[in-house]
């Protein structure tokens, strides 16, 4: 039993959708930040970090270890909004074929 000629280009519409969002969220940037703004992330939709700013204040040799971990919340936070984005932008793209759920994308 094959594919009805308008499920395939229902198929390829969805899958120009998706390209195109994916292109959308790879030139789209989002931040993170710890220790009221001592540190900022910035990621793109597409997982590239573009930037790490770190105030020199917060830069202390005898606490490297606070240091670390403003940087791992800023990343984590930079990464949440990410998959925030990530969720929106793919959330309509199932819609046309009726699957139940979408894409389950999102956080987890």
């Amino acid at each position: 039993m094959g594919m009805s000629r308008d499920m395939m280009r229902q198929m390829q519409k969805m899958q120009e959708r998706i390209a195109k969002a994916q292109e959308q969220l790879n030139d789209t940037s989002v931040e993170g930040s710890a220790g009221g703004g001592a540190i900022t992330v910035s990621v793109t939709g597409g997982l590239r970090v573009q930037s790490v700013k770190i105030a020199p204040e917060v830069v202390d040799p005898g606490d490297v270890e606070m240091l670390e971990d403003l940087v791992t919340a800023a990343f984590n936070e930079a990464l949440e909004r990410v998959q925030d984005l990530q969720a929106e932008s793919m959330s309509g793209l199932a819609g046309g074929l009726g699957l139940p759920g979408g894409f389950g994308l999102g956080r987890r």
